[in-house]
């Protein structure tokens, strides 16, 4: 028996009439969780190893708890809430981070990140999509979108509103966790398994992807598309504002540093180092060619934008004559940043 987890979490979810699971919420996901833990729950899941959605019942739910009262407290407080479900249940066991095989795996997967126990890109969520059914979101919860009429007629015969929010793969994040210390002005915006850091602003226009987010402290008020990461620290920076849009892909992390400002409809395809500022309406991609200026706004050189990446200190603008992107650094690019950020 295996006495070592990737994660581990128990969750009550929904399934549809046929038994499909469709969502899970995992109110307290574990990672690394402690070999004494795994010890007492493995044999009464009849788990073997390897990575596994497992279903269990309210009276094993009862057990589970007992068998965790003298080893984690919280673990065992959460099941036996859980035994008193009129929901299905679920244990998932991660042995390794590996591909995804179950939709409960991608769930569990999703919370590590929203609950900031992940970064983005710090997780394998290849074949995350197949495993996510597209379903109604309602004030009914998750809906098959196959059962779906039936579920509405069902309603309005009782003299109920089914709502239908949305019809998605992702759920919004706030359904299932809020982090601690963020400001989100408009929920449905902000999609479960996105990171959002401490001190974190997401203004009402903002959207922040799954696999995407902010270490905070920061203000975002354009699209942060999956594959972006606003960090913070020596070389990856916070308190970024972005009222543009950041846009990643694959496995890049696109990594914006510290004090940077990116203005409305403007966007960015390359990472920025500290106190970058571009100008609004303006939208580089690593191909770009960027003129770069001296202080007496003479030209330098020309560079593909991809060359300027990281680099601090720098404002991006267009030539309102010519057209051209221009890059400039130093005093000039410092002084605008600092004024941008205090207008903002």
């Amino acid at each position: 028996m295996p006495t070592t987890l990737f994660s581990l979490a128990f969750g009550v979810g929904t399934q549809n009439r046929q038994g499909a699971w469709l969502e899970v919420f995992y109110a307290q996901p574990l990672l690394s969780p402690a070999p004494a833990l795994i010890e007492a729950i493995a044999p009464l899941l009849g788990y073997q190893g390897g990575n596994q959605a497992i279903a269990f019942s309210n009276t094993q739910a009862t057990q589970l708890a007992e068998a965790l009262k003298n080893v984690d407290a919280a673990q065992a407080a959460l099941l036996t809430r859980l035994a008193e479900s009129h929901k299905p249940l679920v244990a998932t066991l991660l042995a390794e981070d590996a591909a995804l095989t179950s939709t409960p795996e991608a769930y569990l997967k999703l919370h590590l990140l929203s609950h900031r126990l992940a970064k983005p890109h710090g997780l394998n969520l290849a074949g995350i999509f197949p495993l996510l059914p597209n379903v109604a979101w309602t004030s009914h919860g998750a809906v098959d979108l196959g059962e779906l009429a039936e579920r509405q007629l069902e309603a309005r015969l009782k003299g109920e509103l089914l709502e239908v929010f949305s019809v998605d793969k992702f759920p919004k994040m706030t359904d299932y966790v809020v982090p601690a210390g963020v400001r989100i002005a408009d929920a449905a915006r902000v999609r479960l398994g996105a990171y959002i850091g401490e001190g974190t602003t997401v203004m009402h226009e903002g959207f922040v992807n799954f696999n995407a987010g902010t270490e905070g402290p920061g203000m975002i008020e354009g699209r942060v598309s999956a594959g972006v990461f606003v960090a913070k620290g020596s070389d990856l920076g916070g308190g970024c504002s972005t009222m543009g849009t950041l846009s990643g892909g694959g496995n890049i992390v696109i990594k914006v540093g510290e004090g940077c400002l990116i203005g409305a409809n403007a966007g960015i395809g390359i990472p920025l180092g500290d106190r970058n500022t571009v100008e609004a309406g303006l939208y580089i991609t690593a191909g770009t060619k960027v003129a770069l200026l001296d202080q007496a706004n003479q030209l330098v050189k020309v560079v593909k934008a991809r060359e300027l990446a990281g680099q601090p200190d720098l404002l991006f603008r267009r030539n309102s004559e010519t057209g051209a992107v221009e890059c400039k650094t130093h005093k000039s690019a410092i002084e605008l940043n600092e004024a941008l950020h205090a207008h903002n």
